[in-house]
């Protein structure tokens, strides 16, 4: 986020001082586009600019200018840049762009999304650069968006906005627990370094949820255990009330599942490091192995990608294993799922195939028809990129199930499997790894 501010600020000087920039003939940009995943702080960051330049802030959403009245997207679009010109200097902001500026379509289902679009392009092209008037758009989908729009002279200038580092996290701790009651013990240096990958918005829920179950429990003050709770209903959804279903064959297959994944993230190497295992119900999942990767990661390698395709496969390896071939259960729907979506990502767009080789195949799932997906791939190379992605899942469960069998009389899979425990945290297991 600092290399964020830091991008910005020449903006937010620019709307204090513009007569400082066309003394000396320097023109800015006439748009910013924030890029980020959802829940960085892009919308307060464009506020923070409107704030600190103390210039009138123009909100809106891409998808706000057809929700009245469908066609009226493009007179709307006009309407906000005439007040804006009025108000000059100002900003306006554009949230979710992609939902307005996505690339333009020729068919019947969006037949006035290119209208808004044309309109917006022509009002960024109608203005002056020094006419005081700034568009800030956000969007987490910057390959969606309409090439036109990401052109000179329109949104060139990119600032991308990152999750938070551990330093950020530890900042946004303090931002958000100075705002509660809370123990002297709480610490926001841990809180961060349990926290990886976590949003500026995740970190907020964090807090605020924490507080909510202090208030419940009638504690005087918010403690790290109501912290604690807080961060794996982030991570994993809030638990079920009343605990463990009350059946208990599902919640038998529930922890043998559970505890194929535990034992494969142990005894895989490069798997991102175990935090918790639970069989109480959360969100649509009936169970739920958690991982917390112990530093921010920047990029994956090729190992980290196929342990965590093999921690993925565990589950169902676990259920065939212990209930044969005919009981295995839905359950494995989602592990299955995001794990297609890896493989098919490690083949067509990672270059992490031998047999397929390093050309990127991705741009052959986009069309300019909303309708019908174009391809230049001849028959034989797109079998060829299938079956290498049906064989990357097959090789990932094989090795999950080699685990599985070599290891399914251990300890750890005994304590994450048995017992009738409903939560194991990470710490019991670790030890049990021979990568700890």
């Amino acid at each position: 986020m600092d290399e964020a501010k830091q991008e910005v600020e020449e903006i937010v000087d620019y709307l204090r001082d513009p007569e400082k920039y066309s003394r000396l003939g320097g023109r800015l940009p006439k748009g910013v586009l924030l890029v980020g995943p959802p829940g960085t702080g892009k919308t307060l960051l464009a506020r923070a600019i409107a704030g600190e330049a103390q210039v009138p802030f123009f909100h809106t959403s891409g998808s706000e200018f057809d929700e009245v009245l469908v066609g009226q997207g493009a007179r709307r679009v006009r309407d906000l840049f005439d007040k804006a010109k009025s108000r000059a200097p100002c900003i306006i902001f554009i949230d979710e762009i992609d939902s307005v500026g996505s690339k333009r379509v020729s068919n019947s289902i969006h037949p006035y999304a290119n209208q808004t679009i044309n309109q917006l392009l022509s009002e960024m092209d109608g203005f002056n650069r020094n006419e005081g008037v700034i568009v800030i758009a956000a969007t987490n989908r910057v390959d969606d968006l309409d090439k036109a729009l990401l052109r000179p002279g329109r949104f060139d200038v990119r600032v991308t906005v990152p999750k938070p580092d551990l330093a950020g996290r530890v900042d946004i701790f303090n931002f958000y627990l100075g705002k509660i009651v809370h123990s002297p013990l709480v610490d926001p240096k841990t809180l961060a370094k349990g926290s990886t990958g976590f949003t500026g918005a995740d970190i907020e829920n964090m807090v605020n949820q924490a507080a909510l179950k202090a208030a419940t429990e009638s504690a005087p003050e918010v403690t790290m255990a109501h912290l604690d709770e807080a961060r794996d209903r982030v991570l994993m959804g809030p638990a079920r009330t009343g605990g463990r279903i009350p059946d208990e064959e599902a919640n038998r297959n529930t922890a043998y599942h559970e505890a194929g994944h535990t034992l494969v993230s142990l005894y895989t190497k490069h798997a991102t490091p175990l935090h918790k295992v639970t069989i109480i119900p959360r969100g649509q999942s009936l169970g739920h192995t958690a991982m917390l990767p112990e530093k921010d990661e920047y990029q994956m390698t090729k190992g980290q990608i196929l342990a965590a395709l093999d921690v993925m496969m565990g589950g169902r390896v676990a259920e065939e294993l212990i209930f044969g071939d005919d009981m295995v259960t839905t359950g494995a729907a989602d592990d299955l799922k995001k794990a297609s979506q890896l493989a098919v990502q490690m083949v067509k767009a990672f270059g992490m195939s031998e047999k397929v080789g390093l050309r990127d195949f991705t741009a052959e799932d986009s069309s300019t028809s909303a309708l019908i997906k174009m391809s230049d791939l001849s028959p034989h190379t797109a079998e060829a990129i299938d079956r290498e992605i049906n064989q990357v899942l097959a090789d990932s469960y094989q090795r999950a199930k080699e685990i599985l069998v070599k290891h399914r009389s251990s300890e750890a899979y005994n304590i994450a499997s048995g017992g009738g425990v409903e939560d194991v945290e990470a710490v019991e297991l670790r030890t049990l790894s021979p990568f700890h």
